[in-house]
Formats: structure tokens, sequence, C-alpha cells
């Protein structure tokens, strides 16, 4: 009688949940041992979350940042599944889709990455933009083409939140509209970038300065309209005429993690231990937003793009050593610093030693980007049109 083949269910084509089927698609399974791996996510393509603001400037292509799953895990063996998850079923380990089949598995992977919560103000589910995901971007666009082909004299944009995603996108905008655009930076703390480097948090402030981007700290939102944003600032109240409200605010678990019957934290995050299982399901594993994870050293990993890159190569190794009766590694999160873009062609950079702004670190964070594309071959054709894309406007101009 021959063995069942093991099935490797992962939710979630994020970093952390792509990442982790392309490590187990490269690991050495015997023949005996080797796992039927199945990725499912609800979009059709991966998104480079990092290079998301890029698409706004017209300084990167959809293709560039967003390749399609298909071509992605061409020849990997990895088998991707279209859908949205409706139900897990712990117990039977089976995982139910909205109009699609039902899949059994042994060894789950949650990492279906975090969402924007706009219910936190009157009038933000209706009235403001979150920008997470390509949808996002792609409404954003239509809303600025608006605009910018209208008689409006100014673009008035209000950003909600100067954190990393709040102030790469204040000057991202603020390069695309120039004189046309005014772009206001909403903060309820006493500075922005809170948790940044000194460094980054200077080249942030200088880069915002240049590109007259007003900045309102301590300041709270009370309320959102169709075309106004309320503010208040020490107990006084503002209302102020505003075209587009971008809300970058905070991150939520999707309800379908939060009413799975699993230990959570406050937040809803799924607490794992350091090798990345669920407490008390270790054939259940969880990284990325969705989790929250202390490394090998007891320090609690935070929730970005590069600590779910880093789980998903021990992800994959654990359950490849579940599967084999190998020992599991605890994971050990290497803080690498921090990049952000700061408008077109500028960015900053802190770590391993290194600070860097201007060009010379906008160069270095596209190099580190494409270390980091997913395949090599896509790497390659992203890689090529970055050397050649100057070459062909020069010889268009």
């Amino acid at each position: 009688m021959t063995q069942q083949q093991p099935r490797i269910c992962i939710l979630g084509g994020g970093f952390g949940g792509l990442y982790t089927a392309l490590r187990l698609s490269q690991l050495p399974f015997s023949k005996a041992e080797k796992p039927e791996i199945v990725l499912v996510d609800r979009r059709d393509r991966f998104l480079f979350v990092p290079l998301l603001y890029e698409l706004l400037t017209g300084e990167l292509q959809t293709w560039e940042i967003a390749p399609p799953f298909a071509e992605l895990l061409d020849n990997t063996g990895v088998r991707f599944c279209q859908g949205t998850v409706s139900g897990i079923d712990l117990e039977a380990k089976r995982v139910q889709l909205h109009d699609g089949p039902e899949i059994p598995c042994d060894r789950l992977v949650l990492a279906l990455g975090g969402e924007t919560p706009l219910d936190m103000v009157k009038g933000a589910v209706e009235y403001a933009y979150s920008f997470r995901t390509l949808n996002d971007a792609y409404r954003l666009e239509e809303r600025l083409r608006f605009l910018e082909a209208s008689n409006t004299d100014k673009i008035r944009i209000a950003i909600v939140g100067a954190g990393y995603s709040g102030v790469e996108l204040a000057c991202k905008l603020a390069d695309r509209l120039g004189d046309k655009g005014r772009v206001r930076l909403i903060e309820q703390g006493n500075t922005i970038l809170r948790t940044s480097p000194e460094f980054n948090r200077e080249s942030a402030s200088k880069a915002l300065e240049k590109r007259k981007v007003w900045i309102d700290l301590e300041t709270a939102v009370e309320a959102i309209e169709a075309d106004t944003i309320s503010l208040t600032y020490k107990g006084q109240l503002d209302v102020l005429p505003v075209d587009i409200v971008l809300w970058t605010v905070g991150t939520q678990v999707s309800q379908a993690v939060r009413s799975l019957p699993l230990k959570q934290n406050q937040r809803g995050q799924l607490i794992t231990n350091p090798t990345l299982q669920i407490i008390d399901h270790p054939d259940i594993f969880a990284l990325g937003d969705i989790a929250e994870c202390h490394d090998a050293t007891g320090q609690k990993v935070p929730a970005t793009a590069q600590t779910a890159f880093q789980q998903a190569d021990y992800t994959a190794w654990n359950i490849w050593a579940s599967l084999s009766d190998r020992p599991l590694l605890p994971f050990r999160y290497q803080a690498l610093g921090e990049m952000m873009t700061l408008g077109i062609d500028n960015a900053t950079l802190t770590g391993l030693g290194i600070k860097l702004d201007g060009q010379l670190a906008h160069i270095a964070r596209r190099l580190a980007y494409l270390y980091r594309m997913p395949t090599f071959d896509h790497q390659v054709k992203v890689g090529f049109n970055w050397i050649s894309k100057p070459i062909q406007d020069l010889i268009k101009g």
C-alpha cells in the first residue's frame, strides 16, 4: 500500500506565503516524502508592496512589481489556487474556499497579511483611500487623473499617518503634482516616523520641507466627508477642503483569522512559538502581519515585509523538518536596517553601519529590492529593463 503524498496548504501569496512556497519547492524532500504544495490567494498576482509607490510616479510598471503567480510558480511544482478563504476547519485540517474546492492538508501556513482599518473615524470607510494593494493604487491613479484633467487650481491631498507609508506617499505625490499639489501630512503623535532611525527621520523631514508638504503634528482626525476633513489640534476644530484623503494608519488582522479558535493577542494576531508554529497546533504555521512572534533570543519581531521575507526561509525549513523527522530551527531575526523612498530618484537608507540618502540611496534601495524579487527569471527581466530604460528614453527623446 503506497503512502499518500503529504499536502502543504499556504494561505496568502504575499512575502510570507509566496516565499515559503518557493523555498519549499527547493528543499531536498525524499521521493516518499515529497509533498504537494498548494498556494491560495484571492488575487492572481504577487505584489512587491515596498515598490507600490513607484506606480504613482510612472517610475515602474505593474508587470515589474506585480507579476502573475502562474508565471512565478511555473516549473516549481507549486500549484496555485485563486480563491477567497471562507473557513478553516482546524480539527479536520481542511480549508474552505468561497465558490471553490475544499482543500485537505497535512501542514497549514497562515500568511494572509494585514488590512487597513478604515472604520476608526466617521466617514473614512466611505471617503478615504487606503494604499496597500494594486487595486488601491489603480483607484488612486484614476482619481488623480480625473483631478489633473479638471480645471481645479490646486489638488488638495490629506494623508493621515506620518509613518513610513504616509511619508513615502507624501513625497511621491508632491513630486507628481508639483505646483498643482497641496499635500498635507496629519499625525496624532509629536513626530514623523516615530520608530525610524534619526538619520532617516532627518532625511525625510528635509525631503518633505523641500516639497512644501504641510505637516500637522499632534492633530487628530474627527471626521471625513466627500470634500472636507475635520481636524482637532489642542481642542480646536478645523474643517478643511480636500480632494483626496489617504488613510495609512494601522494594520488589522482579517476576520477569517480573528474567528479562528487559536491563541491571539489583543490585536487579533496569532501567537506563535519561535519555530513559527501556532501554540498548541504544531501542524499550523503563521508568519508576517498576522503573527506575534518572539524569536530565539526572546525579542518581539516587527511586522514588516523584511521580517516576513526572513520568516519564510524558517517556515519552509521547519515544515520540511517536521515532515522528515528532523529538528526544527527557532527563528532568528536579523535587523538589516530600513529603506524609504522620498520622491522621484530619491531615498534614505540606514542599516549594517551604512547611512545614505539622495540618489545613491535610491540606487542602493532599487538594487536591494531587485535582489529580493521572488524568482531569478523575474529578477533578470526587471533588471534588464532598469538598465535599458535610460537608453530607450534617450532614443525616444
